[in-house]
């Protein structure tokens, strides 16, 4: 089992890092959060959690990787949730920062659950029912650092090409991500990647 990787970061984007350790680059699945964490770092060190799926029509072995062990033990928890899948826990954790999230599922916030794609008012409960004593009584709140503040990005076109490349990463067609993005950056031109993001997916059908 890998606990973390530590190494270069030779390529990242808002869904995806490439970190070079010992002559082996690693693609990691990533968070907004870790994104905003690592994005103009040359070394970086990601904690990892590996989902091996199998028994399909083809095998996949996936590594995740999270900027703290807190990000990580909240993913882990939310991957323990019936009906809450890799991807949608990450969306999750794209959609709201970690201090966020313990804090809606503390104090039994369905609405904003809800308001992440993908997530409808059964699974919303049923996040909050299963995880609100784990989370209580686990520490993450005191533990988790402050957000990071993102760097802006004033090149929109770059920052448009890497949404749409974000969001098709995450499951969303490139048309439709393509037009809410472009309606983001024309209210809000300057806007960082992450937060682009993070707008769309409130967004996009």
């Amino acid at each position: 089992m890998i606990e973390y990787i530590r190494g270069e970061l030779t390529d990242v984007t808002p869904a995806m890092a490439v970190v070079e350790a010992a002559g082996v680059g690693y693609a990691l699945s990533i968070s907004l959060n870790t994104y905003s964490a690592i994005q103009n770092k040359k070394e970086v060190k990601l904690f990892v959690h590996e989902v091996l799926m199998t028994g399909g029509r083809d095998d996949s072995y996936t590594l995740y990787g999270f900027f703290t062990k807190q990000e990580r033990e909240l993913y882990r928890q939310l991957v323990s949730v019936s009906g809450v899948g890799a991807n949608t826990a990450r969306m999750i954790l794209s959609s709201l920062t970690p201090n966020e999230l313990i804090n809606v599922i503390v104090n039994g916030d369905e609405r904003s659950l809800k308001g992440v794609k993908g997530i409808g008012l059964r699974t919303a409960q049923r996040i909050i029912v299963d995880l609100r004593d784990k989370v209580a009584g686990s520490g993450l709140a005191e533990q988790m650092p402050a957000g990071v503040t993102p760097v802006v990005d004033s090149h929109d076109k770059e920052v448009r090409s890497e949404a749409i490349g974000a969001l098709t990463m995450l499951g969303f067609a490139s048309a439709p991500s393509a037009k809410v993005v472009g309606e983001i950056l024309k209210q809000h031109p300057g806007l960082p990647v992450e937060q682009v993001v993070k707008l769309a997916l409130k967004q996009i059908k």
